[in-house]
């Protein structure tokens, strides 16, 4: 996957309601109609949104000139996860090194404690 086909697809996973419409076509195909009705927007609002996802890659639409219905395409959030996943390791690495200092801490703390009282 180019850095462009990235960009758009990241891009087009910005907006909330085309993430909302994307969570709905993983339930399955949709007409622009059944998109439409949890939004307060027009059908040519929500085509619009269409185009934009279609543009990613992420939706495609049925042959049918009467009945067109969207499909999720998965391949481009696959490649977006696995660009995702690749800072996985430094994100690991950031966790394991702030678990080992507080963890270092609570020694100190549990020494002091103990010369304390000793």
């Amino acid at each position: 996957m180019s850095t462009d086909q990235l960009s758009r697809t990241f891009s087009a996973l910005a907006d909330p309601t085309r993430r909302a419409m994307l969570a709905r076509l993983a339930q399955g195909e949709a007409t622009v109609g059944e998109l439409a009705e949890p939004f307060d927007m027009t059908f040519a609002a929500v085509s619009k949104h269409l185009r934009v996802l279609e543009a990613a890659g992420l939706v495609s639409r049925g042959r049918d000139a009467q009945y067109r219905p969207a499909r999720l395409e998965a391949r481009p959030l696959a490649a977006a996860s696995r660009w995702i996943g690749d800072y996985a390791a430094f994100w690991q690495d950031s966790v394991d090194a702030l678990d080992g200092y507080l963890n270092a801490l609570q020694t100190v703390r549990t020494i002091d404690k103990g010369d304390h009282h000793g």
